[in-house]
């Protein structure tokens, strides 16, 4: 399960100070974690990993705001 640690790792490390093209970078990163988290979880069923492609996804929605801006309230 390297997978899962390099998950872990991406969790850990720090989004501050990015660049944007460290922004979509991690963005990348992020989505290649959660595509192949659900691949193994498509097997396995595991409630474990459906946590950590949720907080994955979380992680991901954050930096893809920075990157893409806030929606406008459409006024």
């Amino acid at each position: 399960m390297d997978i899962l640690q390099e998950a872990l790792e991406f969790e850990k490390a720090k989004m501050s100070n990015m660049t944007t093209s460290d922004r979509v970078t991690a963005s990348r990163e992020a989505k290649r974690l959660i595509l192949a988290i659900n691949e193994i979880y498509k097997n396995t069923k595991d409630e474990t990993l459906m946590d950590v492609m949720k907080r994955l996804t979380v992680k991901k929605k954050r930096i893809d705001v920075r990157l893409k801006g806030r929606p406008d309230s459409g006024i």
